[in-house]
């Protein structure tokens, strides 16, 4: 019987990722990940979901700290990415440097030949990733950063699944998790507002919201604090259309607005990539795939080239709102996901 460790989060989708493995004959045990601190983390509450489902299928559930791994891989990259004026993504760099590399090592440790996750996503025996078929919630553009062994290793039993049908198996199995809502952003948060969470680790400091012809149009604590193509949270009234980051320069620690949604400052057909990983070999270049420029962005046909120094360039065939760097070009054919990249 081929051992399963889940990765259980308290949530309704590794719930059922639990339940449909060990009717498929698995031997299933549970394992949680705890990755911050502090004692009002919602990761908490979490836990006790996560022991309720895994007594409710008779599976044994057991705990893993990665707060020093999180915050040395992940959060330290987040607040440095931030005070460079970047807008990094911890859920890409979780997945491939916290839950497929520590926690896919622990689940192996523990006798597991696989570890199985509640992502919408899918893979094959060769381990090349494909989208989730949930259109709504395929998240295959999280996971293109890890590689193919760790997927070789890997289980995504929900990926074939569209997430109401999901809530139904969950409920038929009396899983306390059958109507729990999905979470959002970052888990140790918790109901606190980003901003206001990020000033323990970054400082404040004034600075001017410019046109691009430089006239003020009023002050920040902060332009880490914004990012590219951000309306809400501004402060600025006025006149005419709403008001949108077009650009931000940390050094002066200004952010460049201008008004109105479909401003041509907002729009780029070229952008450049560092640091690309592919899920499993290397594509030849020129590269005509469709890419996605961040999570719910639609897919756009482009073409990829490789440059001297290593860099990607990429063209779109049509142009693309709010390029924002340090966010994750993610690149596919058709239902595979290629790997991707970070907008530089």
């Amino acid at each position: 019987m081929k051992k399963v460790v889940v990765g259980m989060s308290g949530g309704v989708d590794s719930s059922v990722s639990a339940a449909l493995l060990l009717e498929q004959g698995y031997e299933v045990m549970g394992l949680f990940m705890k990755n911050w601190d502090e004692t009002d983390c919602p990761q908490e509450r979490d836990y006790h979901d996560a022991l309720h489902v895994a007594d409710t299928l008779g599976i044994p559930l057991y705990t893993v700290n990665f707060t020093e791994e999180y915050w040395n891989h992940v959060f330290s990259n987040l607040i440095e990415g931030l005070k460079k004026g970047i807008t990094p993504n911890p859920d890409i760099l979780c997945n491939k440097e916290i839950k497929f590399h520590h926690f896919l090592d622990k689940a192996l440790s523990l006798g597991a030949d696989y570890l199985a996750t509640g992502h919408y996503a899918r893979v094959d025996s060769e381990g090349r990733l494909y989208r989730g078929l949930d259109p709504n919630k395929d998240q295959s553009y999280f996971l293109h950063a890890v590689g193919q062994e760790a997927f070789k290793k890997t289980l995504f039993p929900i990926g074939h699944l569209l997430k109401p049908d999901l809530r139904l198996i969950a409920e038929k199995r009396n899983l306390i998790t059958h109507n729990k809502k999905d979470s959002t952003g970052i888990c140790f948060i918790g109901k606190r507002k980003f901003p206001e969470f990020i000033k323990n680790f970054i400082s404040s400091r004034k600075g001017s919201f410019l046109t691009p012809e430089g006239k003020i149009l009023g002050y920040h604590e902060g332009a880490w604090n914004y990012t590219i193509g951000q309306r809400k949270g501004l402060g600025i009234g006025g006149a005419g259309d709403a008001w949108f980051v077009a650009k931000k320069n940390i050094e002066e620690n200004s952010v460049i607005v201008v008004q109105g949604e479909d401003h041509p400052f907002l729009f780029a057909q070229t952008l450049r990539a560092i640091e690309p990983t592919w899920v499993a070999e290397k594509p030849l270049y020129p590269l005509a795939c469709t890419a996605k420029i961040r999570y719910r962005s639609e897919d756009v046909a482009c073409v990829v080239k490789e440059n001297l120094d290593k860099t990607l360039s990429i063209e779109f065939f049509s142009p693309q709102r709010a390029v924002t760097p340090g966010q994750s070009i993610v690149f596919y054919q058709n239902d595979l996901c290629l790997g991707g990249a970070i907008i530089l």
